[in-house]
């Protein structure tokens, strides 16, 4: 049961193109977001959809292939592990922040992107 803790699988759409950011060490960043749609019925019968929106990142390697591979709009099925962490503004405000930190991905392989 060990390899079950913390994963989250979601299949949604990019909201954005992935934002790279190269750090002075070396170290790449891909950061971007994932809407997932959940469609119900309302209260008086009609259709609705609710959407959600994730914060995702990945690291290194990983990040080069979403640079290469994700942009705006693409459906992507994603694994990765949750991660929350919070930080303070230069007002002194604190913001908390949750994060999916990614392990892997597919996309369908007729919307490769050129």
């Amino acid at each position: 049961m060990t390899t079950l803790r913390n994963r989250v699988q979601l299949v949604g759409n990019l909201g954005i193109d992935p934002e790279i950011v190269n750090f002075e060490s070396g170290k790449k960043l891909a950061k971007f977001t994932l809407a997932t749609n959940e469609n119900y019925s309302d209260a008086n019968g009609n259709k609705a959809t609710s959407t959600q929106w994730h914060n995702v990142i990945a690291w290194g390697k990983l990040a080069d292939i979403v640079e290469k591979h994700l942009s705006k709009g693409k459906e992507v099925a994603l694994e990765g592990k949750l991660t929350y962490r919070q930080y303070e503004d230069k007002n002194k405000q604190k913001h908390y922040v949750t994060e999916i930190v990614l392990d892997n991905f597919i996309t369908s392989p007729a919307d490769k992107k050129n």
